[in-house]
């Protein structure tokens, strides 16, 4: 009785997959990778499955990563120190050196070995494979009440996306590999630029008209001010929750990044727990999903 109660269980849950799977298939999903499900053991091969059953019931997957944590514990090895500004940490040549290294080698190679140990075909790249992320520096502008005239402070090769050329990720995608991008890209002086995995994931996506971009976050979600998850969230919505201080800190610029997305013509944007296991296959095929839900309209 037992086992034939489980093998019903099993069954419910394929039943409710089953329309996901006839919708999203042959549709072009970004998934950005980051936070807890990045360095937790268990949620990395968690997410590795997850992505590599996308591929295998006709979804193109795309990932983006991020890598701060692994970029910083390497500084610190070598004994190099960098300060940090609105966020975004300041890289002067040296420390690109090890962001390159480390998003490009070591974090963009450890997800690409873990996709295809768990049966996938992945393929890492950076933004200079094929010349696909052009990339241009970030000048950023702070105010204070005793300066007359903004100060432009210096982040060195931190940069933003200038643009995309789908070429190479679209060739793969649409073919049996599963493409790993690293958040680096290319500007019209040659240098190597960091950009925030968000951006890259958010730009890619609308490039490419995706079906979904999923954000990977360290929290269930978007939270209302007594800690419920909302979903179904309109871009009128949003703006209303950051001007009433709902969203703040920094669910602001990951929000931003995701009603970016959803202008460019992205159809739905979900942002979710990645410190839940098989939380994207839990988001695309089930009713309830685990996160939240972002529409255009």
């Amino acid at each position: 009785m037992m086992q034939q109660r489980k093998a019903h269980e099993i069954a419910d849950v394929l039943i409710e997959a089953l329309p996901y799977i006839q919708r999203f298939k042959g549709k072009t999903v970004v998934v950005k990778f980051g936070g807890n499900a990045m360095v937790d053991e268990q949620l990395k091969h968690s997410f590795a499955r997850d992505v590599v059953l996308m591929k295998l019931v006709g979804i193109n997957p795309i990932v983006v990563h991020g890598g701060g944590p692994q970029i910083g514990r390497l500084l610190e090895r070598l004994g190099k120190s960098t300060g940090f500004v609105d966020g975004m940490r300041i890289t002067d040549s040296e420390t690109m050196d090890v962001v390159e290294m480390v998003l490009g080698g070591l974090v963009n190679k450890e997800i690409v070995n873990l996709i295809n140990m768990h049966g996938g075909k992945a393929v890492g790249l950076t933004g200079k494979d094929g010349d696909f992320i052009r990339a241009k520096k970030i000048h950023l502008q702070k105010t204070s009440p005793e300066a007359n005239v903004p100060e432009i402070i210096d982040l060195g090769h931190v940069g933003e996306v200038s643009s995309i050329d789908p070429a190479v990720v679209d060739m793969l995608g649409r073919s049996d590999f599963i493409p790993v991008i690293a958040p680096i890209g290319v500007g019209e002086d040659g240098h190597s630029y960091n950009i925030n995995a968000d951006l890259v994931a958010g730009k890619v996506a609308e490039v490419l008209k995706a079906e979904k971009l999923i954000l990977l976050t360290n929290i269930a979600g978007i939270l209302d001010k007594e800690g419920r998850l909302l979903t179904g969230l309109t871009l009128k919505k949003i703006d209303d929750l950051i001007a009433d201080g709902t969203i703040y800190g920094g669910m602001i610029p990951k929000t931003r990044c995701a009603t970016d997305a959803l202008k460019g013509g992205v159809n739905k944007v979900h942002i979710i727990d990645g410190r839940v296991e098989h939380a994207v296959l839990l988001e695309l095929f089930t009713d309830q999903g685990v996160g939240t839900l972002l529409l255009s309209r």
